[in-house]
């Protein structure tokens, strides 16, 4: 049997999908929650509509799973899906949430199954390095973090960027890997995918405080 891996199109689970595929792990599926409230307590939401190209480019199936995104019930929901699948573990992208990994621990124990969180417990500095190192290209798609205005949307996330994350970081206290909710993010490419993304069409939404930058088409690399 094999692993899913939760997977929301940002950085920390394709991050933590790709260490486990490189430490071996038969990865069948990627398991993406698709919660109607924006504000979910558990599960990303920006461009959630991007995972199919993704998941096509990483070349893995796909299983959507979708609640309308009410605190807790939304966990019910994640474990009915995985109820029904064949597999022996779930593999996520939690790095410091408690609330995130105790909860997916929990179901992986009513349900039997092996929790592997590669990234859990890694520092926040360590985490950029690596996305950046590995070759991954990410797009920051919302932003709630005082120093964080409209500018920031659709931001590569690159050497630059980081240092502008650390600045916010000794000014702000802003996590620099976004794990306060500070920002998330949207992964175009990387070593495991097999083609990569380009964004063509996009919308910024921004109400003087925080906002999101919706793509609404993406097309593959012609390079």
């Amino acid at each position: 049997m094999a692993y899913v891996s939760l997977f929301s199109g940002g950085k920390d689970s394709t991050l933590a999908l790709w260490v486990a595929q490189k430490e071996g792990i038969e990865v069948s599926k990627l398991v993406a929650v698709k919660a109607e409230r924006e504000d979910s307590y558990m599960f990303h939401r920006p461009n959630i509509e991007q995972v199919p190209k993704l998941a096509e480019a990483l070349d893995i199936e796909l299983v959507q799973v979708n609640t309308k995104g009410e605190k807790e019930r939304e966990l019910e929901d994640l474990k009915k899906a995985l109820n029904r699948l064949n597999i022996e573990g779930v593999i996520s992208g939690a790095v410091a949430s408690t609330y995130q990994a105790d909860r997916i621990n929990a179901i992986c124990k009513d349900l039997h199954l092996d929790h592997y969180s590669p990234l859990w417990g890694t520092s926040q500095e360590d985490v950029m390095n690596y996305l950046i190192n590995e070759g991954f290209k990410t797009i920051i798609v919302a932003v709630a973090a005082y120093g964080m205005d409209e500018k920031w949307l659709g931001r590569e996330i690159d050497e630059n960027c980081l240092k502008d994350l650390k600045d916010l970081n000794e000014k702000y206290m802003v996590n620099i890997a976004g794990e306060g909710g500070e920002y998330e993010t949207l992964v175009l490419d990387g070593p495991n995918f097999r083609w990569g993304f380009e964004v063509k069409e996009g919308n910024k939404h921004w109400d003087g405080h925080r906002g999101t930058y919706e793509v609404t088409s993406m097309d593959k690399k012609l390079f």
